[in-house]
C-alpha cells in the first residue's frame, strides 16, 4: 500500500536557541512525507513555484517519495515561513508568512493517485482539502490535520472536511476553540459528532491520545534528551501515524494503538535535529530500535 499527502512544500526560516538558519527545506507535506516513508511509498501532492531547488524534489523520491501530484508554478515563488522558538520551545513567534503559491492553488490530481486506499491531509486550506477529496473516492481511510486559522475563518468548509474523514489531528487548544468545551476528553467527544470516528490529541511533550467509540489510548512522548528544532514536530508525528497504518493495511483498534507508539517515535527524530535533518537519515531499523526502547517504557 501506498500513502497520499496533500500538504505544503516550502522554504523555512528557522531561529532557536541553539541554531538560526534561512531557507532550509520544510513544509507540512515534507515532514509528513519523510516521516512517513520508512514504512510505506508515499506519494505527494502540493504546490511550488519556479525557485524550489530540482535538488530537493531528487531528494524526496531517493527517499522513497513520488512527486507526481507536486505542480510547479513556473512564474511563481514558493510558500515561506520563517518564526523563532524561545527557550522553553513552547512560544512560538512567527516571523513572516508568504503564501505565494497557494494562493488560489487546487490540487490536480494524476490518475495513479486518484485510487489512493490512504490519504493524509496535512494543514492546508479546508477548501483545499475538499478539491483533493473530491478527486480520490476509493479512499479506505483519511485524517485531516487542521490549524486554528481554518478553525476561525473557514469553519463551514473545515465542517464539510471533518464530515468526510476517518479521523482528525488536532492539539488542545485547536479542540477547545473547534467545540468550546475546556476538558479535553469532552472536547474529543464532541469532535467525535462532527464526524470524524477519531481523534488524535496532539500534546507535544506530554505525547498524545487517541479517541475513538469504545477507544481511549494515552501515551507519552519518546523522552528525547536535547531538543534542537520542533518544526515539523506534529507533522512528523501524523507522517509515522499514517505510514505504519498504510503498511499494516489496517484501522483495527490494535494498529492504530501502534501507529501512534510509532508516530511518537518518528517525531522524537525530528525534534532532536534541525527542521528537517533527523528525518533525512532516519532509517527503519534505528525506528525499530527506538520503538523498542519507547515499548520498555510504557510496558507494551
Amino acid at each position: 500500500m501506498s500513502l497520499c499527502i496533500l500538504g505544503t512544500l516550502a522554504y523555512d526560516s528557522i531561529e532557536t536557541p541553539f541554531e538560526k538558519r534561512d531557507n532550509v527545506l520544510g513544509g507540512s507535506a515534507v515532514y509528513c512525507g519523510l516521516a512517513a516513508a520508512p514504512f510505506v511509498p508515499v506519494e505527494l501532492v502540493g504546490v511550488i513555484g519556479a525557485d524550489f531547488e530540482q535538488r530537493y524534489l531528487d531528494e524526496l523520491l531517493g527517499r522513497g517519495i513520488g512527486t507526481s501530484g507536486v505542480q510547479r508554478v513556473p512564474a511563481g515563488k514558493t510558500f515561506r515561513w520563517s518564526g523563532r522558538y524561545e527557550s522553553d520551545w513552547n512560544t512560538r513567534t512567527t516571523l513572516s508568512t508568504d503564501l505565494n503559491v497557494l494562493v488560489g492553488y487546487q490540487p490536480k490530481l494524476p490518475t495513479n493517485l486518484r485510487k489512493s486506499h490512504y490519504v493524509f491531509l496535512a494543514n492546508a486550506e479546508p477548501r483545499v482539502q475538499l478539491a483533493l477529496l473530491e478527486q480520490c473516492d476509493q479512499r479506505r481511510f483519511t485524517v485531516a490535520d487542521t490549524m486554528n486559522l481554518w478553525i476561525e475563518h473557514a469553519r463551514k468548509e473545515l465542517l464539510q472536511v471533518l464530515a468526510r474523514v476517518d479521523g482528525i489531528v488536532l492539539n488542545d487548544e485547536e479542540a477547545r476553540l473547534l467545540t468550546g468545551e475546556r476538558n479535553l476528553l469532552k472536547a474529543a467527544l464532541a469532535v467525535r459528532q462532527l464526524g470524524p470516528r477519531y481523534v488524535l490529541l496532539k500534546k507535544g511533550e506530554h505525547g498524545a491520545f487517541l479517541i475513538g467509540e469504545s477507544m481511549r489510548f494515552a501515551l507519552p512522548a519518546y523522552p528525547v534528551v536535547e531538543v534542537r528544532d520542533p518544526t515539523g514536530a506534529g507533522d512528523s508525528f501524523a507522517g509515522g501515524f499514517m505510514g505504519w497504518v498504510a503498511s499494516a493495511d489496517s484501522t483495527e483498534p490494535r494498529t492504530l494503538r501502534r501507529a501512534m507508539q510509532y508516530g511518537t517515535v518518528t517525531a522524537s527524530y525530528c525534534v532532536e535535529s534541525f527542521s528537517v535533518d533527523g528525518l533525512r537519515h532516519v532509517t527503519r531499523s534505528k525506528i525499530e530500535s527506538r520503538m523498542n526502547e519507547l515499548l520498555e517504557l510504557v510496558g507494551g
